[in-house]
C-alpha cells in the first residue's frame, strides 16, 4: 500500500483577511483559500474587529482549502498559525464569547491611557518588567480600556484577555 501523502496547514490570520495554505511534503503550495472580514472604525484612529467574524473566517478558509483540494483532515500532519499579535480580545473563559470587539494592533484608542501612564512616571517600570515601551500598539492598555469602558466587563467573573492567537487555539481545541 502506498504511503498517504501528508500536508502542513498554515493559517495566516491577518489584519484584513484570514488565509489557509496547504503545503505538500516538498514544501510546495497545494492549495490556498482566503476570506476577508470587516474592519470597524468607531472613532478616528480606532480600529476594531468582531472576534466572532475572525473565528468564522478562519473556519471558512480551512474548510474551503480542504474541500477544494480534496485533501482529507487526517492528511494534515501539522498546523502553523500566524496572527495579528497585538490585537487584543477579552473573552469569557466559560463561553468563549468576546466581551467586546477585538482592539486591533494599529488602533490608537488607548493613547490617552498611555499618556497618563507616562505622565505618572511609569516608563522605566514598564520597560524593566516587559521590555516594551508604553504605547497603544501593545495589548495591556487595550485590556484596560475594555475593562474600564465596556459596561459590565470588569464585573464579569472568569474573563480572559488574549491576543488573537490564543483565541484561535481556544476556538480550535477549547470548545
Amino acid at each position: 500500500m502506498a504511503k498517504e501523502k501528508k500536508y502542513i496547514l498554515a493559517l495566516d490570520q491577518g489584519t484584513t483577511s484570514s488565509r489557509a495554505i496547504l503545503f505538500d511534503q516538498e514544501g510546495k503550495i497545494a492549495h490556498t483559500a482566503q476570506k476577508e472580514f470587516n474592519q470597524y472604525f468607531p472613532n478616528p484612529g480606532w480600529v476594531e474587529h468582531n472576534a466572532n467574524e475572525i473565528w468564522s473566517s478562519v473556519l471558512s478558509v480551512i474548510s474551503t482549502a480542504l474541500i477544494e483540494s480534496g485533501i482529507e483532515a487526517d492528511q494534515i500532519a501539522g498546523i502553523g498559525i500566524t496572527n495579528q499579535r497585538e490585537t487584543a480580545v477579552v473573552w469569557d473563559k466559560h463561553t468563549g464569547a468576546p466581551v467586546y470587539n477585538a482592539i486591533v494592533w494599529q488602533s490608537r484608542q488607548t493613547s490617552g491611557i498611555c499618556e497618563e501612564l507616562k505622565a505618572q512616571g511609569h516608563n522605566e517600570t514598564f520597560r524593566n518588567k516587559t521590555g516594551l515601551l508604553i504605547d497603544a500598539y501593545f495589548s495591556g492598555t487595550k485590556v484596560k480600556w475594555i475593562l474600564d469602558n465596556v459596561e459590565g466587563a470588569r464585573e464579569r467573573k472568569q474573563k480572559m484577555a488574549t491576543c488573537c492567537l490564543a483565541q484561535l487555539i481556544h476556538g480550535s481545541f477549547g470548545r
